[in-house]
């Protein structure tokens, strides 16, 4: 039975509570047992993190496991499976080395995702918890069509949909529109249909799954709303309509501000293609505007990177908080925004995303004060995922 207790200078638990000075921390079996005001240490294990912020570990709703970053198109295609494998390692460990020790993969080539998840549980490969869609349900020529299951009509859509189901995924992702990687489709354009999209999400939910859409056009948008989403994925075009039927229905936004951000800092420097620079460049400032407006209106935010993208590294979810809180979020929201809000959008929330008793010990230690300065969120030292250390 492995019991040990941590000092932490500063508790942020990830709630939204105001944060607390000088606590303990017990953690047993893996879990939380119990928070309480430090008056000095006991006979047992003790963890010194006194001059750290302590807080849950990070919660990623919106990643590509398996993609290499930093290579050209060329050089991704011309992987072998046992080199795809080690760019899953290594962005395994980077998501526990940055502080994310919980992450949802939004589609993958096929399963890789799954298989992924089942060498971290069983020990094989160091990395967080992990939800995955596996492979995405789109239109024939759809975005993510190379890797993806091409649908067209409502029961393609549910057959593919079971199909997931039937390969154990954890949520289904759906492709609403056309967005900014695919080449010969829009991030304007909608996509699958209203009903195509309903097909599928009846079937994950039936079965207990959330679902997810890439979802950048307004109509797309609208459509993938009434069809009874659970969240939106980067919502770069929303409308009043939109806000409106999400706060109503508590659907989650998942905006990625990353994304785009990193594509164009490349440039064509570091070799962005014209239709992607032109694409990024049609996006980004939209993008901007219905994440202010939607943060104004009280939607349901969730913090996601959509890395794997360009240039968009698996250690650098911070970056997102960042963009979040220079676009007008409080420090305290970015935080709960992947922290509470990721568990809650993943549907994990009983388990996962606050540091309260009962839960799971996924425990991070950062140096400074990330009210202040967000950017403290960048230097991880500590982190513990189910109560075992892995990095400090």
């Amino acid at each position: 039975m492995k019991k040990f207790w941590i000092h932490a200078g500063t508790l942020i638990d990830g709630t939204g509570a105001e944060p607390k000075k000088n606590q303990a921390i017990c953690v047993e079996n893996g879990r939380v047992a119990a928070i309480e005001d430090f008056h000095g240490k006991n006979e047992e294990e003790w963890v010194d993190l006194s001059e750290m912020t302590v807080m849950p570990g990070m919660i990623n709703c919106h990643v590509h496991s398996l993609s290499p970053v930093g290579i050209s198109d060329e050089e991704e295609n011309a992987l072998t499976t046992m080199e795809k494998a080690w760019w899953g390692m290594k962005n395994a460990h980077d998501y526990i080395d940055s502080g994310v020790t919980f992450v949802r993969s939004l589609g993958s080539e096929k399963y890789y995702d799954l298989e992924m998840k089942k060498c971290i549980e069983e020990g094989k490969v160091v990395g967080p918890h992990m939800f995955c869609a596996g492979r995405v349900i789109t239109m024939t020529g759809g975005h993510g069509w190379k890797s993806g299951l091409e649908s067209d009509g409502v029961d393609e859509c549910r057959k593919h949909a079971r199909e997931l189901l039937k390969h154990g995924v954890d949520l289904i992702k759906i492709m609403a529109t056309g967005g900014v990687m695919t080449p010969g489709v829009e991030p304007g354009s909608a996509q699958l249909t209203m009903e195509e999209m309903k097909a599928a999400i009846d079937e994950a939910h039936k079965a207990d799954r959330k679902t997810a859409t890439h979802a950048q056009g307004t109509q797309g948008i609208k459509n993938a709303l009434h069809a009874g989403i659970d969240s939106i994925e980067h919502g770069i075009f929303l409308d009043d309509e939109c806000i409106d039927w999400m706060v109503e229905h508590g659907t989650y936004l998942v905006p990625t501000l990353a994304a785009p951000r990193c594509i164009l800092d490349a440039g064509v420097e570091k070799g962005m293609k014209d239709y992607v620079l032109r694409k990024a460049n049609l996006v980004v400032d939209a993008h901007i505007e219905s994440f202010k407006k939607a943060y104004q209106r009280g939607v349901k935010i969730a913090m996601g990177t959509d890395a794997g993208t360009p240039y968009n590294f698996y250690n650098n979810s911070a970056f997102e908080l960042e963009l979040m809180v220079a676009n007008g979020m409080k420090p305290m929201d970015a935080i709960v925004a992947s922290t509470h809000n990721g568990a809650d959008c993943i549907g994990v929330l009983k388990d996962y995303g606050t540091i309260e008793a009962g839960k799971v010990a996924d425990i991070i230690a950062i140096e400074g004060d990330p009210l202040q300065d967000i950017s403290c969120v960048r230097k991880v030292r500590t982190v513990y995922k189910a109560g075992e250390k892995l990095k400090g």
